[in-house]
């Protein structure tokens, strides 16, 4: 694909984002898009490799290969270094629901498995894909696609984070009358309250809610299934159920001081600083703000990166990130070979940014809060911390610090049992709603279940993979009944 020699004539330059010392005091998203002709340069690089796992879309074990979407990479990056962008994205379209969700927030799957990346830096798939939004939506590309036929059946799709709408999204296009429920004061779930607005600019998901409206998709917002809206009510009301609630259930820090005031979950932190922003009037607790705190935050991944990030945009004193597994390696360990997503050290951009400011890398790793102490209103002022090896504390190595806002990040147990015991559904070993091997039938007849609290705890290319892969199972139940 591309240019044959282009592997061998270009090496990989990605977008750099805004400046660091910019940046930092506002919310505004912190993505670059990279220059055409640049771009051009980087789709040549796609090596015409025969076997693309790229796309391949697998779980090996317990790891990624490729994009689950299974996007048609080495066609869209042939296209791009034609400088056939408005065809590119209509190719991107075909396997892909919302590419200015994953052109932004994704980790890229895909370039872990790149050929090219087994000797060499892979190809910048998501900043083309990135470019391929942004280029459609100034084109006018991203317009409303209304479908021409409707079945006359109506389906409710439980929950609008990325697994819901990329379910509705399609389910509508297959002629379904679609109704997203969302508990929440706006939809999107995860990806209006999950991820912070310089990561996901909220105006990209409303843009995408304006358009799945003119599609034909209702949302309605406030409405808790099997709290304030009646499950029996939805079965009776609807031809089918998807259900898309997420894996919300966060994983708690079990040591004494816990229940103290300024610690928090680290999703209920990033909640309450985007309702800051983007619900005029909302202040939330005094205490859930970083600013002039020194931040202690449990736990690594995307999450942690984002409490630091938000933490140091909200004017924190100090930011700490406490990680009790070892330091990755800079390179792939011999059972991590290529084309496996390469577990290896990296540095994101909200630790980036914490260099910066204060210095040096905000991670300790090897070491986790073992207490945390409060003052005699019952606040949070220090955290006891130890050292680990293999998870096992290393005596000796105790430490005090000071702390005024501690946030867990520490992954998800799994999903809330409130609708899966309304409605009596089979749960799996780790509590999410059980299926068959390769679908998304629950042990209730006419539910079906995606995303997160079908699989676990995941990304957001798997949520969409598995809201669109639920969509045609459950149309093609209704079109038998």
């Amino acid at each position: 694909m591309g240019k044959p020699s282009g592997f061998l004539e270009f090496e990989r330059v990605a977008a750099i984002g805004r400046p660091i010392a910019e940046r930092i005091v506002d919310f505004d998203e912190f993505h670059a898009l990279q220059r055409p002709e640049i771009l051009v340069e980087q789709a040549a690089r796609c090596m015409d490799c025969g076997v693309s796992f790229c796309h391949a879309g697998m779980s090996v074990a317990g790891t990624s290969i490729g994009c689950p979407l299974n996007n048609l990479i080495p066609e869209i990056n042939d296209l791009v270094y034609r400088g056939l962008y408005h065809e590119a994205y209509r190719r991107l379209r075909k396997t892909h629901p919302f590419p200015e969700f994953t052109g932004r927030i994704c980790p890229a799957l895909c370039e872990g498995s790149c050929t090219l990346g087994e000797h060499d830096l892979p190809v910048t798939i998501k900043d083309i894909e990135h470019f391929l939004d942004k280029k459609a939506f100034e084109d006018g590309l991203l317009t409303p696609r209304v479908p021409t036929r409707r079945s006359g059946r109506r389906v409710a799709v439980i929950g609008s984070g990325p697994a819901g709408l990329a379910c509705a999204e399609h389910l509508n296009q297959l002629g379904e009358r679609v109704t997203v429920f969302e508990r929440a004061e706006r939809p999107g779930g995860l990806l209006t309250y999950g991820i912070p607005n310089m990561k996901l600019d909220k105006k990209v998901v409303d843009r995408r809610i304006g358009i799945l409206e003119q599609e034909g998709v209702r949302f309605e917002t406030g409405a808790g299934i099997g709290e304030n809206v009646g499950v029996g009510a939805l079965l009776d009301e609807y031809d089918a159920l998807v259900l898309c609630g997420g894996a919300t259930v966060a994983r708690t820090l079990n040591v004494p001081g816990a229940d103290l005031e300024g610690v928090a979950p680290a999703v209920v932190y990033l909640k309450n600083a985007t309702q800051r922003l983007i619900d005029e009037g909302f202040e939330g607790p005094a205490w859930l703000n970083a600013a002039d705190r020194d931040v202690c935050i449990v736990g690594g991944g995307d999450t942690g990166n984002d409490c630091v990030a938000t933490a140091i945009r909200q004017g924190a004193r100090s930011v700490t990130q406490f990680e009790i597994v070892a330091k990755p390696d800079e390179n792939r360990a011999v059972n991590n070979p290529w084309p496996l997503w390469p577990r290896v050290f990296k540095t994101d951009y909200g630790q980036l940014e914490a260099i910066e400011l204060f210095g040096a890398d905000p991670r300790e790793f090897e070491t986790s809060i073992t207490e945390i102490s409060g003052d005699a209103k019952g606040r949070v002022k220090a955290v006891k911390t130890m050292r680990y090896q293999n998870f096992k504390p290393i005596e000796g190595t105790e430490c005090e610090r000071p702390a005024g806002l501690v946030l867990i990040a520490m992954g998800f147990l799994g999903p809330e049992r409130t609708l899966i015991d309304a409605l009596g559904l089979a749960t799996d070993a780790r509590g999410n709603v059980a299926t068959s091997a390769g679908s998304y039938a629950t042990s209730l007849d006419s539910v079906f279940c995606a995303g997160d609290m079908h699989r676990g705890q995941s990304l957001v290319v798997w949520a969409l993979m598995e809201g669109r892969k639920a969509a045609e199972e459950c149309h093609a139940y209704l079109s038998r009944t």
